[in-house]
């Protein structure tokens, strides 16, 4: 009798806990999260506002700031354009394959691009069931297998050189800043300003994806040179008396507005839960172009911080702590393993990969830092961070060193008065010079100077 009563009881149990929503069933019914990469183009350090701007108003990446982590100590992994954007594409720092300089625009140069033989981000989050989308400005290859409708993207929409004519341009395919934007591979016509145009393809990716997980690069031209906001906008900064600056701040307005369209729908639709959300810029400011880097030494192009250290910002409600800074160091080439991490898909093990999953970081799950070492090299200019020491070598001359945390700006120069962490951070610098490979393709070296 005991026996019966006994299986009747746990029958019971198991008849109550099969109509209780496990944690199996909540996974299967809920999609995967979102990734949403959102890189703005030659942005100042000091040019937003949760960076402390004043004469910039940004609210939307103000707002996002607020709603994740400020990375204080955030970096780039190139001070220019192309490769940044080839490192955080693969998870490597882009020397590996030979990707040190931008490519030289030519559909039919079949070198100039970012090797095929690099499986990129969204190739591996496209196998695993994620729709994939580009939008914006692309600049790792214009021949055919280099365009993004055949490196893992579902859908495209942009142009594919290094840069654009923000409004009234005619379509030039020979010409770079000229070419036709492009929807998966065919001119389309746009007559608005590319930067919202941009936006509002974003906010409508997200709209129309809401019930399946999806990866989205959001890739902006602004505020790159040449830059063109609307008279409208250029008027709202009449008080800003240096034309440069004030023609620079209405552009980054512009686009704070284009990627707060894409935010907003990212609320409206019910997804900014499930969204994990990367902004920053893919380097340092262009001084020339009125961008302000302060309180760091140097510009676009520099391995000083003011050429790769960067505005950046990561936010996922719910599994993020919200408006927070984080000071440990950051990379954009931990968007590839984070990315991957959370889509479930196993990090690559072909080939030597240096991207950080940030989430336990972040999270608080894990105290230690990320990245306790950062590297750059961009032609004779190269660059070491070990915790708060970096080395900096430039062109031949005597290694330069500088302590980070008492010096942000680099105006103090050690290596004399610190000759043995010099040597030791040299040497470091040089064994991982010894990883790298020459650079594959001439690039901007075939007589074409970055606009």
């Amino acid at each position: 009798m005991r026996s019966s009563s006994f299986r009747s009881s746990l029958g019971l149990l198991a008849a109550i806990l099969s109509c209780l929503p496990g944690p199996a069933a909540f996974s299967a019914d809920a999609p995967r999260p979102n990734i949403l990469l959102i890189v703005s183009d030659d942005q100042g350090f000091a040019d937003v506002g949760f960076q402390g701007c004043k004469d910039i108003p940004t609210p939307h990446l103000d707002r996002l700031a607020k709603s994740g982590l400020r990375c204080t100590s955030g970096y780039v992994s190139h001070p220019f354009c192309s490769p940044t954007r080839a490192g955080l594409m693969t998870g490597r720092y882009q020397q590996r394959f030979g990707h040190e300089t931008n490519p030289f625009y030519d559909p039919e140069s079949h070198i100039e691009g970012l090797p095929m033989s690099q499986k990129l981000l969204p190739e591996h989050l496209k196998a695993a069931g994620y729709v994939t989308g580009w939008i914006g400005k692309w600049h790792l290859g214009a021949a055919p297998e280099f365009r993004p409708i055949n490196r893992g993207f579902t859908e495209t929409f942009g142009f594919i050189g290094g840069g654009h004519i923000y409004r009234d341009w005619k379509p030039d395919v020979k010409k770079e800043y000229n070419v036709p934007i492009e929807r998966n591979g065919k001119p389309v016509e746009v007559t608005n300003h590319i930067t919202g145009v941009f936006g509002h393809e974003a906010a409508q990716f997200v709209a129309r994806h809401k019930t399946e997980p999806w990866f989205l690069y959001l890739a902006f031209n602004a505020p790159h040179s040449p830059n063109q906001p609307t008279p409208e906008r250029l008027a709202q900064f009449a008080g800003i008396t240096n034309k440069l600056r004030r023609t620079y701040a209405a552009q980054v307005s512009l686009l704070d507005d284009a990627i707060g369209e894409a935010l907003v729908a990212l609320r409206e639709s019910g997804q900014e839960n499930r969204t994990l959300v990367f902004f920053f810029s893919d380097n340092g400011g262009q001084i020339f172009n009125g961008a302000v880097n302060a309180p760091l030494r140097g510009n676009k192009g520099d391995v000083y911080e003011g050429g790769i250290h960067v505005p950046f910002v990561v936010s996922w409600p719910g599994k993020i702590p919200g408006g927070k800074d984080y000071d440990k160091a950051v990379c954009s080439l931990d968007v590839f393993a984070t990315a991957l991490a959370i889509a479930g898909v196993p990090m690559p093990t072909d080939k030597k990969y240096d991207s950080v999953n940030l989430l336990p970081y972040l999270t608080g799950e894990n105290p230690g830092a990320p990245n306790n070492r950062l590297f750059w090299r961009s032609g004779k200019k190269s660059a070491v961070h070990d915790g708060p020491e970096k080395l900096v070598r430039l062109n031949g001359q005597s290694d330069e060193l500088y302590d980070l945390a008492a010096d942000l700006s680099e105006t103090k120069d050690l290596a004399t008065s610190q000759a043995g962490t010099a040597k030791k951070l040299g040497e470091i610098l040089d064994g991982w010079d010894k990883e790298l490979i020459p650079p594959a393709f001439p690039g901007l070296g075939r007589g074409k100077k970055e606009k």
